[in-house]
């Protein structure tokens, strides 16, 4: 009524305004009307306004700016008085359909073993399985009892993390990975979790178009030939990478690996690997001495039969001036401890060789390594040796003073950051136990770095078995080796 009376009075003087005429002339009157209505116009204006607000306060009661947002649900804005009422309908509700799903589960899976057209019915249990799931992440978000108190006490134990995550995401694969996944009778595991958190690296959330491309695939379908996309993610931090429901590729004609006693120092068969994605196609050409072959790094170590066959067993890079060298030998640092070493990690760039020659002393080594321009992983692995794809920014996935050696070389080098090798030796030193061995093997950096890379290494406060610095002759002098065997310690002890 108040805006009808406002546009009535704000109207254009025409036809509804009185005219004087000549003979009636009344501008007093005139004059007096149009003051009346200029003091009449504001205050109407300032209760218009109000009325207006007032409007909007109202309808904001009702209504919340954050329901226009298509990641919020209907829980996140139901207060709690109102939602214990509704909460245990709809947790009813739920369970009903549940049990009616997996029920309908049973019965696909007694048809699986009895039916011929076992892929459809695979993919159609995979599908209920999946709604399943989404609808028991739906289940333990409401409310298990009607009262506020317990409820908010549930709702302030819930961990940060359980849905924000999967905001940030849009294919729908990523969300469902990390969302926090609740145990099925709402009660801690044998763990002491109430959920199971799959994680994946800080640094993932950088690379978010590479990473929803990782995830976009087909449930229960053959995965896409993207290790490389996948190694790529790692490196830059992307680490761990999520888990994913499809069916990993394979050689399409793989063959049976060779027996243990030929298989470590012969090549392997060329149609156990993949070479889509790698320069070379075939391992001979990976162990020939061309260049050009897709990486630098440990370029002649598919070469078994002359490169690595002397390694670690005999000196081969002796400098005759100065008689001195980087390279120890297996033997003399088994020495250190007689008996001692029986398991390790080897933390390097190679195809498993350190492995294969401690194999021969009855040590066990686990060898870390990626696919940097070849199949480093597959060649380990076709060697009988056990390989562990691993980079460097991850943590060890060994428990603490568990492991007898850690040994190094061609990876750790130069080009490190100083804090990152800190973090790097202080996770050695925690998976080495006391007594055990960690040998640097030929690590090269420049002359005016040396002391500083040094200092890290006496950071340790091991014991000095084995120590020596040589130069590297085919860097005009620039750049140093440096070796050591050292002993972990004792702890705790007292940090001066």
């Amino acid at each position: 009524m108040l805006l009808s009376l406002f546009l009535m009075l704000k109207r254009t003087p025409g036809n509804s305004e009185v005219q004087y005429s000549a003979e009636m002339p009344k501008p007093n009157n005139f004059m007096k009307l149009k003051a009346w209505r200029g003091r009449l116009h504001r205050p109407i204006l300032l209760l218009v306004i109000f009325a207006l607000l007032m409007f909007i306060i109202t309808l904001s009661k009702f209504y919340s700016v954050r329901s226009i947002f298509p990641t919020d649900t209907f829980c996140n804005h139901m207060k709690p008085e109102s939602r214990n009422g509704t909460g245990s309908e709809v947790r009813i509700t739920m369970q009903t359909v549940i049990q009616k799903i997996q029920l309908e589960m049973s019965t696909m899976r007694d048809m699986l073993s009895n039916s011929s057209s076992s892929a459809s019915l695979s993919r159609y249990s995979a599908f209920l399985a999946d709604i399943l799931a989404l609808i028991e992440s739906t289940q333990s978000s409401l409310p298990f009892s009607e009262d506020p108190h317990q409820h908010d006490s549930e709702r302030s134990s819930l961990h940060p993390l359980s849905n924000g995550p999967a905001d940030y995401f849009f294919i729908e694969e990523m969300r469902k990975y990390v969302r926090m996944k609740p145990n099925r009778l709402g009660k801690k595991n044998f763990m002491g979790a109430n959920g199971t958190f799959t994680s994946v690296g800080h640094a993932c959330f950088a690379v978010k178009k590479e990473l929803e491309e990782y995830m976009d695939y087909d449930i229960g379908e053959i995965c896409n030939d993207d290790w490389k996309l996948a190694q790529k993610l790692m490196i830059h931090g992307c680490d761990p990478l999520p888990r994913r429901r499809c069916f990993s590729r394979a050689p399409k004609l793989y063959s049976r690996p060779f027996p243990i006693n030929e298989s470590l120092w012969k090549l392997p068969n060329n149609r156990n690997v993949r070479w889509s994605q790698y320069r070379c196609k075939n391992f001979t050409c990976l162990a020939s001495n061309s260049t050009g072959k897709g990486f630098f790094k440990c370029a002649d170590c598919f070469n078994l039969s002359h490169h690595e066959i002397p390694r670690w067993i005999e000196q081969v890079n002796l400098q005759p001036n100065l008689n001195l060298t980087a390279d120890f030998l297996i033997p003399e640092v088994l020495e250190i401890k007689p008996g001692e070493i029986r398991i390790g990690l080897d933390f390097s760039v190679g195809t498993g060789t350190f492995a294969a020659r401690m194999r021969e002393f009855n040590v066990t080594i686990v060898s870390a390594a990626i696919n940097l321009g070849a199949p480093f992983n597959e060649m380990i692995a076709l060697r009988g040796l056990v390989p562990l794809y691993l980079t460097i920014n991850q943590r060890l996935p060994f428990f603490d003073n568990s492991l007898d050696m850690i040994h190094t070389t061609r990876f750790l080098d130069g080009w490190i950051d100083f804090v990152l090798l800190d973090f790097v030796l202080y996770d050695w030193d925690r998976v080495i136990r006391p007594g055990g061995l960690l040998w640097i093997d030929s690590f090269f950096c420049l002359k005016e770095d040396l002391d500083d890379y040094l200092e890290a290494f006496k950071m340790l406060r091991y014991k000095k078995h084995k120590w020596v610095v040589v130069p590297k002759l085919d860097r005009d002098d620039r750049e140093v080796f440096f070796s050591a065997v050292l002993e972990k310690p004792p702890r705790p002890f007292r940090i001066m």
